[in-house]
């Protein structure tokens, strides 16, 4: 009976579960320990077991183990803007945050923050307990690096997690907190253009090159003869495609694409984007 009871817990927690659970299901810590004995069970975190065989390389297993390390913990900082997709790679330990003050604390894989001012500010993302888009930029621009903030900040908006003006309306009440003056700067370098259409960061870096370089903003992702281009000028009849990532994986669609615009009187020209990032003058060149 009980172990049907604990499979449906750890099915909905990513394989996870606490002893804090598995105690109201009325599984007593003798039996837990038993389990565990036995190799049924896997200690995976300080008071956190998940039912053996452990994936190796599963990051909300992880990051659901620790929000389950004790009540009231979610996702934080680097951890939460990976969760959120916005970042590639944390920065070693899975980073939680609970309420209440204090400094730090490092526990079992687990590095343990206190706030003050987390009322309103959390929320789940697939189930796992997390801080909200805004909440988790905020907390970015306090411990990152420039860059990791701009490429964070590019990646909310573009997935839709949130939007300049909403991220705006929401940081004016809270703009003496820390990291408010560093992330309010870093949203001014976005506002005007239309990053909410971008397929993808490197899109978004595009138009911020042509734009510091005074070059007139193309469209983006937009259709011209039926088919969609990612930088277009209709004056100049110029597209720019930027090569790379889940859009252009399909090089004979790509040709296809790109004969059809010629054929309609379009220049195509293309970068990588890779080039975009490490070569902005690359980008330059073709659009001038």
């Amino acid at each position: 009976m009980w172990d049907v009871s604990i499979a449906e817990v750890a099915s909905r927690q990513y394989n996870r579960v606490s002893r804090r659970q598995l105690n109201e299901l009325g599984v007593s810590n003798r039996a837990i320990d038993y389990r565990v004995s036995s190799g049924r069970f896997v200690i995976v975190g300080e008071g956190v077991f998940a039912i053996a065989p452990v994936l190796v390389h599963d990051d909300w297993g992880r990051w659901m183990g620790a929000t389950l390390t004790s009540p009231d913990s979610f996702l934080h900082r680097e951890s939460a803007a990976c969760a959120w997709g916005a970042l590639t790679r944390e920065q070693g330990l899975v980073t939680v945050v609970r309420p209440g003050c204090g400094g730090p604390r490092r526990m079992s894989g687990v590095l343990v923050r206190r706030s003050a001012t987390l009322e309103g500010e959390t929320t789940t993302r697939r189930g796992v307990p997390i801080t909200t888009a805004c909440r988790t930029l905020l907390d970015l621009a306090s411990c990152v690096s420039d860059r990791a903030l701009a490429k964070a900040l590019r990646e909310f908006i573009r997935l839709e997690h949130t939007t300049i003006y909403t991220l705006g309306d929401w940081l004016g009440p809270r703009r003496h907190r820390r990291g408010a003056a560093r992330l309010a700067r870093a949203m001014a370098r976005y506002r005007g253009l239309p990053i909410e259409h971008a397929r993808s960061g490197a899109e978004v870096r595009a138009l911020e090159i042509l734009r510091d370089a005074g070059i007139d903003l193309p469209r983006l992702n937009v259709e011209i003869t039926g088919e969609e281009a990612d930088l277009s000028w209709p004056k100049t009849k110029l597209i720019i495609e930027v090569d790379g990532g889940p859009f252009h994986e399909d090089v004979g669609e790509d040709a296809r694409k790109e004969a059809a615009w010629r054929g309609a009187g379009w220049e195509v020209r293309r970068i990588d984007s890779d080039d975009v990032y490490e070569h902005p003058r690359r980008l330059l060149a073709l659009a001038r």
